[in-house]
């Protein structure tokens, strides 16, 4: 999971960081609102931790910025030292996904962050073997995929990311976002691959409104598949 984490402290950041590190999560550290609603413009993150009082932008003022600019806008925790109840009322009401009080033990910060995941991203109670999409079958085991029962072969990584289109239907995926979760963030991992794999999984799959799905390229930031109903 991607989380970025807005704090003017440095020592809640490195503290934020090292947990989410230790529990597999990839963390994009921030000191300044008006940095991380830029960042939040441009990029894809899972999940955002932000603080209350922070220079240039306030987390109340993002929170009410990213739900009305955003779509999908990412789940918000707010991690604040800020107790009294109206302010947690107004964080609430402004959008945010949940409210920690500073300070609060790694074990129970770590448990609200993957209940505020559990809550707002869908997540099947069993994995199956094959997943329906309209026309689309996705094999797990082979990594091939049929359109209509017809037999279409990917490598891992192509299935992979066409998979993570599909299970995201309509979510705008940065191309920083793509080549970190499935690439790792490779060193010198050349800037056509990514756009040489979106190009096959378009190709060998026939991404198009006449087979209900269109892999949509969103200039200066990534990709993203679109749905059509039957009617469109």
């Amino acid at each position: 999971m991607r989380v970025a984490i807005a704090d003017d402290e440095e020592t809640i950041r490195e503290f934020m960081v090292s947990l989410l590190s230790d529990g597999g999560h990839k963390c994009s550290v921030f000191r300044d609102g008006r940095d991380l609603m830029n960042a939040m413009a441009r990029d894809t993150f899972d999940l955002v931790i932000i603080d209350w009082m922070m220079p240039t932008a306030s987390g109340l003022e993002i929170l009410r910025w990213a739900r009305e600019a955003l779509s999908p806008c990412p789940p918000i925790i707010m991690l604040t030292s800020r107790s009294d109840k109206a302010d947690v009322a107004e964080a609430l009401n402004a959008g945010a996904d949940d409210y920690i009080i500073k300070p609060e033990s790694k074990n129970v910060i770590l448990a609200r962050v993957e209940a505020v995941m559990r809550r707002t991203t869908h997540q099947p109670e069993k994995q199956s073997r094959v997943e329906e999409f309209g026309r689309y079958s996705f094999d797990r085991m082979t990594n091939n995929v049929l359109l209509d029962g017809e037999e279409i072969v990917l490598t891992a990584r192509e299935f992979a990311l066409a998979r993570m289109f599909f299970l995201n239907p309509n979510r705008a995926f940065s191309r920083a976002y793509i080549l970190e979760t499935l690439w790792n963030s490779v060193p010198d991992l050349p800037t056509r691959t990514l756009d040489m794999h979106i190009s096959r999984i378009r190709s060998k799959l026939r991404l198009g409104p006449e087979n209900g799905y269109r892999l949509q390229t969103i200039f200066g930031h990534g990709y993203r598949l679109e749905v059509f109903d039957e009617e469109e």
